[in-house]
């Protein structure tokens, strides 16, 4: 696929808009996460609405806890695809097409596949809770996540990881074998990008089950190593030493936890 130039940057009015309105979703996003705290019940709240911790869940609990898994992965992974966001502005300005809407659109496809992933999640989690393997705190037993910790570091040095870690590292070498014009073309963009990220970090999102879902040291922390792994220099260096670090911290938990 024949793609113009993209030396020019984009207009700062152009980066400034696309710049505001990520930040100013993540902020919303990490708001709604922040007003989640947990009261002497044991339930979390979250503008007027609560999710309860009993061992088996109605389908309105389980429809907050799918929203809570959705909002988590807005504030978690929109900024780490800033940079292929940028490079479909400028891509689409370069072809004469509105950059800000091929840049929404792209990102709403993206977000649509984390959403599927944050339903898949919310399932995983509902019979975890149901089989009494997540505690009040929305974390498994020590085992459990002495065994979720070794899986997601030996899936750091896997094919597949590489592969789509390159993926997300590589916007130009993604939009030369994937550009696509109109609506539904920017919309397929962003679904083709979110499966490679989904393929790049499902392993990480699943951390969340061992420190608690609701720990917010903890999905910041995997926020700052999602980000470091595609745009850091050192990205693939990074994801090998995360999973040599879960691999040992896994098996020390699931012997001794």
């Amino acid at each position: 696929m024949s793609l113009p130039k993209t030396q020019n940057p984009l207009p700062l009015r152009d980066r400034f808009v696309i710049w505001g309105c990520l930040g100013a979703i993540t902020l919303l996003a990490w708001t709604y996460l922040v007003r989640m705290p947990s009261n002497s019940g044991g339930r979390m709240e979250a503008m007027g609405m609560a999710m309860p911790m009993s061992h088996q869940w109605a389908l309105g609990d389980i429809w907050l806890v799918f929203l809570m898994w959705a909002v988590m992965m807005v504030a978690m992974m929109l900024p780490s695809a800033s940079p292929m966001l940028m490079m479909c502005a400028r891509i689409a300005r370069g072809r004469g097409l509105a950059a800000g809407l091929n840049v929404w659109l792209f990102a709403s496809g993206y977000i649509i596949v984390w959403t599927l992933f944050s339903a898949l999640a919310t399932i995983m989690q509902t019979a975890l809770q149901n089989a009494s393997l997540v505690s009040d705190e929305l974390r498994v037993t020590p085992f459990v996540g002495g065994l979720i910790l070794i899986l997601a570091g030996l899936y750091q040095f896997t094919p597949l990881k590489t592969a789509c870690l390159t993926h997300c590292r590589s916007p130009i070498g993604f939009f030369m074998n994937e550009w696509r014009d109109g609506m539904a073309g920017a919309v397929m963009m962003g679904i083709r990008h979110g499966f490679s990220c989904v393929g790049c970090c499902w392993s990480l999102m699943l951390l969340l089950f061992v420190a608690g879902v609701m720990n917010l040291l903890w999905v910041a922390a995997i926020s700052v190593l999602v980000l470091l792994e595609k745009v850091s220099p050192y990205g693939k260096r990074i994801a090998n030493a995360a999973g040599a670090v879960l691999v040992g911290s896994g098996l020390l938990l699931a012997a001794f936890g």
